[in-house]
């Protein structure tokens, strides 16, 4: 126990356990703001995250299976969000007219007012972020990059589509490229979540 991240005495004496109890307390303010949500809506918070991932994503990424790799959850625990979600007619299944068997996910009307309404839940962390400096700024987008990039290499995180897992990013130890822009990118220009993202 003495060697947890938890203890306050580790974190004292280390910048590294110090950084990862930063990061926990960060995801405990994500998750009191989606409970928040939560309870104004009537939806639990995954039921909120797979609106708003339906909303802003390609049909392709509209589906059961790829939504439990976004989320690190089984199938049918996605099924059973989704299958409350068509209930409350936020949701319908829009059969794939090449494969009957299969089917993507979209919203309706009342689910987009409800991506509307919850879509703004993270503002408060938003403004905070904007008004740190550039300097700092970049600094925090690369670092977090990295630490994310990590986590997928270490199957912690199972989908990504940021530019270091992308077919079209290219490195030579100095400078970032995208072969599919045809530009470099400057820290600040890497995505987190790129619409044109080829996995390599």
């Amino acid at each position: 126990m003495s060697d947890s991240i938890f203890n306050v005495n580790q974190q004292n004496s280390s910048v590294d356990a110090k950084i990862v109890a930063g990061l926990e307390r960060i995801g405990e303010v994500f998750r009191t703001l989606l409970w928040q949500q939560s309870r104004m809506t009537g939806l639990s918070p995954i039921q909120i995250q797979v609106l708003l991932f339906l909303a802003f994503h390609e049909p392709a990424k509209c589906r059961i299976g790829y939504l439990a790799e976004e989320f690190n959850l089984t199938k049918p625990t996605i099924s059973d969000a989704v299958k409350v979600l068509v209930q409350k007619e936020l949701l319908v299944r829009v059969v794939d007219p090449f494969d009957s068997r299969s089917h993507s996910l979209q919203l309706t009307t009342a689910g987009q007012e409800i991506v509307e309404q919850t879509g703004s839940f993270a503002n408060g962390l938003s403004q905070l972020i904007g008004k740190m400096d550039g300097g700092q700024k970049t600094v925090l987008y690369e670092s977090l990059f990295t630490l994310i990039y990590g986590l997928h290499q270490h199957g912690l995180i199972a989908v990504q589509r940021m530019c270091k897992t992308c077919v079209h990013y290219q490195y030579d130890g100095q400078i970032h490229y995208c072969g599919l822009l045809k530009i470099p990118l400057e820290a600040d220009l890497l995505r987190l979540d790129c619409p044109e993202h080829t996995h390599a």
